[in-house]
């Protein structure tokens, strides 16, 4: 028998769970339980949002029989394996929760978290509240990359968070409709958010669970992408609108270094022959000359580079787009 999902019947649901998932069919069924049993007593209106990052085992089969037997499902399934942000992005476009809950769909995170991370989100206006894996039941190979990603990303961002990598996030529905995730970026989803505007970013510790079915997914390229991935969204943020900023500046100054060594070398070559009378080495002949036109011939370059990085931004589509909040008309 069908089992029917009693909510209350309003205009805006409450609560949106996003699972994005990859080759996971062991788990989803006992993770919807889960969810269903920790989240019914709320007496909120929720849906459940699977994402199927293309999985090749018989993951689709099992959120659609779930959604037979569960009207709360959704389920969103890619042709092909895209990636985690790809999986996030659309859903986070398919959400209609008031509040939006990520967690990944291996049982280790747990559904439990949930009350307090909508209480978090409505009660103390967070716009975002990340989870904290203080204790982690993950083998060292993956922990100490972590710990030394996550204190880079502090110092690089600003933002206080202990664990970038959680997957067990919640954020206010504004939030995730106003920024925009792709590639390998959903683990700098903070520091997307705070550059969007919404800096009210909360951590709360949760629990890490063992690993019940399957393999992990990620392997050391995952930490080698997270870096590179940092310095990307790091650089598209403080000079995406304005690259002349940067290429513009350090081609000025390396222009100005190689023309000031080669004025330099000049004047020392007038100075030996025209005061001193003396017969001075050909300019040339100085290992300093060609590293001072180096420096120009650089500088140069990245002057043009900056130029031109300002002329697509300047008619680039995203040009003037800008995150409006409220106004008084």
């Amino acid at each position: 028998m069908k089992k029917k999902h009693k909510k209350r019947q309003k205009h805006n649901m409450d609560l949106s769970i996003l699972v994005p998932l990859y080759n996971e069919e062991e788990s989803l069924k006992e993770l919807l339980s889960w969810i269903r049993r920790v989240v019914d007593p709320l007496d909120l209106a929720y849906e459940v949002v699977f994402v199927d990052d293309g999985s090749s085992d018989t993951s689709w089969k099992v959120v659609e029989a779930l959604k037979e037997a569960n009207d709360m499902v959704r389920g969103i399934r890619f042709r092909r394996n895209y990636g985690k942000s790809a999986a996030l992005y659309c859903g986070f476009e398919a959400a209609k929760g008031d509040v939006v809950i990520t967690m990944d769909a291996d049982l280790q995170d747990s559904p439990d978290e949930v009350p307090e991370l909508v209480k978090m989100i409505r009660e103390q206006d967070f716009h975002i509240v990340s989870g904290w894996k203080k204790k982690r039941y993950d083998p060292l190979g993956k922990t100490l990359p972590s710990k030394i990603f996550n204190r880079t990303v502090r110092w690089v961002s600003g933002i206080k968070l202990h664990d970038f990598n959680c997957g067990l996030k919640a954020y206010k529905n504004e939030v995730v409709k106003n920024i925009e995730v792709y590639g390998e970026m959903h683990r700098y989803i903070p520091l997307i958010a705070k550059q969007a505007g919404f800096d009210r970013i909360g951590e709360k510790v949760v629990q890490h669970q063992e690993r019940k079915y399957g393999v992990t997914k990620f392997g050391i390229e995952r930490t080698i992408k997270g870096f590179l991935d940092l310095l990307s969204v790091t650089f598209i943020s403080k000079f995406g609108k304005r690259p002349m900023h940067l290429f513009g500046a350090l081609g000025t100054l390396m222009f100005m270094l190689g023309l000031g060594s080669s004025l330099y070398l000049g004047m020392k070559k007038l100075l030996y022959v025209f005061y001193y009378k003396l017969s001075a080495p050909l300019i040339a002949d100085s290992p300093y000359f060609y590293i001072a036109l180096a420096c120009m011939v650089i500088g140069t370059q990245l002057f043009l580079a900056g130029f031109l990085g300002e002329l697509v931004s300047r008619n680039g589509s995203e040009r003037n787009n800008y995150h409006i909040s409220e106004t008084i008309d």
